[in-house]
This record gives structure tokens, sequence and C-alpha cells, in this order.
């Protein structure tokens, strides 16, 4: 019976590294799959802060773009107006002169040479 204790003893003994060695690559595969995870979150929340930190600052700027859109569309009405105005008050002396341009036609007969 003592031969059979030391054969049992000895399989143990046999096998306790083989379960070590099994149970360190598996603590190391869920260490590795662990930190995988952890990292991909932390890229994740990086990224998140990135994107709202580029939205304040396109919102900011935006601001200034859109105030110099609506000033210089406000200067090109103005403009507008004044040349509509000034077309209006020379409209009527314009059409006089291009009606008498086209029916009071005065022939000239060219020079001779």
């Amino acid at each position: 019976m003592s031969a059979q204790n030391s054969a049992g003893i000895q399989t143990l003994l046999d096998v306790r590294p083989a379960l070590l060695l099994t149970s360190s690559r598996e603590f190391r595969t869920k260490r590795v799959r662990e930190a995988r995870d952890e990292a991909k979150k932390e890229i994740a929340d990086y990224k998140a802060s990135k994107e709202e930190e580029f939205k304040k600052f396109e919102a900011e700027h935006s601001r200034g773009n859109q105030q110099a859109e609506e000033e210089a569309s406000k200067e090109a009405d103005k403009e507008i107006q004044i040349i509509r105005e000034a077309g209006s008050k020379g409209q009527a002396g314009v059409v006089k002169n291009l009606l008498s341009a086209v029916f009071d036609v005065q022939p000239v007969a060219p020079e001779k040479e």
C-alpha cells in the first residue's frame, strides 16, 4: 500500500507543475484581456474628451465667423440698396437716351479717301 500511496503522491507531484503552469497561463491570458479592455476604455474616454474639446473650440470660433458673415451681408445689402437708388434716379434719362439713339437716326455718308 505504501508503494501505491507513493505512486499516487508522485503522480500528484508530476501533475502539480502542469496545473500551476496552466493556471498561470490562464491568469496571464485573463490579465492581458483585462488590460486590453481597460486600454480600449481609456482610449474611448480620451477620444470623447478630445471630441468635446473640439466641439467647444468650434462653437467659440464659429460664432466669430458667423458675426463676420452677418456684418458682410449687411454691408452688401447697403451697397446693393445704394446701387438700386442710383439706378432708379437715372433710369428715366438712360431710357430716354437709348430710345433717342434708336429712333432718331441721323445717317452720315462715308468720306472718300
